[in-house]
């Protein structure tokens, strides 16, 4: 038996026995009285529909964003370990675009097309790389290999953060070329109602 089922079966079965057993009502209009309480708790419960989430409809998305979720608290809680000043930037833009993009992803999971492999791949693999770049920082490894390692990362940290950016862009390139279509297709209405005599869309260049 379902939870709301058994509501309504509660429900039905009190307002059968607070009149016929506490007020000594007839037993048959308690019974009417109880099987209208069940059916009327029915019809209630008929009309709400279970909120149908992420998790529900596409699982294996579901979980790549709890993930990802998880990895870009990691970045945040590396970040005050950095030293390097544009580092740290850099590392705290690449949390932020990467909340965003997460944000875009679970509100429109049709646009996870258009990340290719940043979920799979990228994320994971910068996540690696930051901690390395932790270790050997705290290490204080002055060898060739270790400058060399420390240079390399700083520029893909750097590289990484211009990336997801761009990433997050092409999300909205969709929604911004419909946008725009909108915004012509208004300024042609109100021109054609004579509401407007100058083209809006060509804005202005002064407030007065």
């Amino acid at each position: 038996m379902k939870n709301k089922e058994i509501v309504s079966a509660l429900l039905g079965a009190s307002f059968f026995a607070v009149p016929y057993l506490g007020l000594s009502l007839a037993l048959i209009p308690s019974l009417v009285m109880g099987a209208s309480a069940f059916g009327a708790s029915e019809l209630v419960f008929s009309g709400i529909k279970p909120k149908i989430t992420l998790k529900d409809t596409n699982k294996t998305l579901y979980e790549k964003i709890v993930l990802a979720k998880k990895q870009n608290k990691e970045i945040l809680s590396l970040i005050p370990k950095v030293e390097k000043e544009t580092t740290r930037i850099n590392l705290n833009e690449i949390h932020d675009t990467v909340n965003k993009i997460i944000t875009v992803v679970e509100k429109n999971p049709k646009k996870e097309k258009m990340l290719n492999n940043f979920f799979d791949y990228y994320l994971p693999v910068l996540i690696k790389i930051v901690n390395r770049y932790d270790e050997i920082e705290n290490q204080r490894l002055i060898s060739k290999e270790g400058k060399n390692f420390m240079s390399k990362a700083d520029k893909m940290i750097s590289d990484t953060n211009k990336s997801f950016k761009t990433i997050l862009s092409n999300l909205y390139e969709d929604d911004i070329i419909d946008a725009d279509a909108d915004m012509k297709v208004y300024d042609l209405m109100m021109k054609a109602d004579g509401i407007v005599g100058e083209n809006i869309m060509k804005g202005s260049d002064t407030d007065e």
